[in-house]
């Protein structure tokens, strides 16, 4: 069974850092991008970030650009997605995702990939 889940989220204060995790079981990530998304209640899921299969390209949102790190782990299997100096408007409930693209690209649109996990709670309040 396919399978992908998130860990990691939790409440921070203002400023604060969390590390996602992303961890893939029935499947090898290493053949697929990844990318991380964000939702909130009433709000489209947005692109946070993404990494292309072999790690060579990645790419942010604006939004989180110079605070969020993404990077793999092949020997683990796993997706981390490092966020620092958060604020109230990064709370949301982040999902990892895989999606088997044609080049070695990765993409913050929603559709490009096939199998979500379940999510994760990120909460930014003091």
């Amino acid at each position: 069974q396919l399978q992908l889940v998130e860990s990691g989220g939790g409440l921070v204060q203002p400023g604060g850092s969390l590390r996602l995790s992303c961890a893939a079981s029935g499947f090898t990530l290493g053949s697929d991008a990844i990318g991380w998304f964000r939702q909130v209640p009433g709000k489209e899921r947005e692109g946070v970030s993404c990494i292309s299969r072999t790690g060579r390209v990645t790419n942010y949102a604006d939004s989180v650009k110079g605070r969020f790190t993404i990077a793999r782990d092949p020997a683990k299997n796993t997706v981390y997605l490092q966020m620092n100096n958060l604020n109230p408007e990064d709370t949301a409930v982040y999902y990892c995702a895989s999606g088997r693209l044609l080049f070695d690209l990765c993409t913050l649109f929603p559709r490009q990939y096939e199998y979500w996990g379940q999510g994760t709670q990120v909460t930014v309040s003091s």
